[in-house]
């Protein structure tokens, strides 16, 4: 029997490999303000797992497609008219429903939704490991061969100008980043759930970050203890195991804002 076989193992590198992608790249959907775009994204990915399941492709293929072109989409109609949290709304939420609606239209395929919206981490496969952990070596491999260029894109445009950086070929970078989280992210918190691990550990870790490098480390701590602590607390409690990993970030999310206020005092 191989270290890999236990699903409980699986499950563990699973949730740990995710939370490593997803709380750095949450640090830059924080400070951008992109909650609602991260959010868009992942609702959108239900539309890329009925389409996967219709064309008979790998489910994180069709996912980082839908989710590719949801970005692009969005960017390119931005502005006509419309502002950006509206055509977020209209886009996502149609893809969603499109998304269940195509699903029950697949013939000979019968599938779990609920696996998909709030995931499935006990079920995650050698193959879905494998699919985890190398987005989220190429996620933070573009965050660190990008990190100085998305860091001063970020925090002044203008700046970013003026030192030869193209703010919008920064965005197009973490919109990938964006499209790769989702797609690794899917089989072990769900649609619904995929925002809130961007977003919960960036927030939890802010309080006491004084450098962005040091508030993207203490995101990853959160984010892998929310992971493992959440998976634990599942399986003893049998308990749903993505919604379990979202509520002790929000534990941890609570208990750092109170540190912070006693510090404060």
């Amino acid at each position: 029997m191989s270290f890999l076989d236990d699903f409980l193992v699986r499950a563990a590198l699973a949730g740990l490999g995710v939370a490593l992608a997803a709380a750095p790249l949450g640090c830059f959907v924080v400070w951008r303000r992109m909650a609602y775009f991260g959010d868009a994204t992942a609702h959108a990915s239900i539309l890329g797992v009925a389409l996967a399941l219709a064309l008979d492709l790998p489910v994180f293929g069709g996912v980082l497609l839908v989710a590719l072109l949801m970005a692009v989409t969005v960017s390119a109609v931005t502005g006509r008219g419309y502002g950006m949290d509206t055509m977020l709304g209209v886009m996502a939420h149609s893809a969603l429903a499109f998304g269940l609606v195509a699903v029950s239209f697949v013939p000979g395929v019968r599938i779990d939704l609920m696996a998909y919206l709030f995931g499935d981490i006990l079920a995650v496969s050698k193959y879905d490991l494998m699919v985890i952990w190398g987005g989220s070596a190429m996620v933070l491999g573009l965050l660190w061969w990008r990190w100085n260029a998305l860091l001063t894109a970020t925090l002044n445009p203008d700046l970013a100008y003026a030192a030869g950086i193209d703010p919008r070929r920064e965005q197009l970078v973490l919109t990938l980043a964006l499209a790769l989280v989702v797609a690794v992210a899917i089989k072990v918190v769900g649609v619904l759930l995929i925002a809130a691990m961007l977003i919960i550990p960036a927030a939890t870790a802010r309080p006491f970050a004084s450098t962005p490098e040091r508030m993207t480390l203490a995101a990853g701590a959160v984010g892998g203890v929310s992971a493992l602590g959440g998976l634990q607390i599942s399986f003893s409690a049998d308990l749903p195991t993505g919604p379990a990993i979202v509520c002790l970030a929000a534990v941890l999310f609570v208990l750092s804002n109170l540190g912070k206020a006693l510090i404060g005092r």
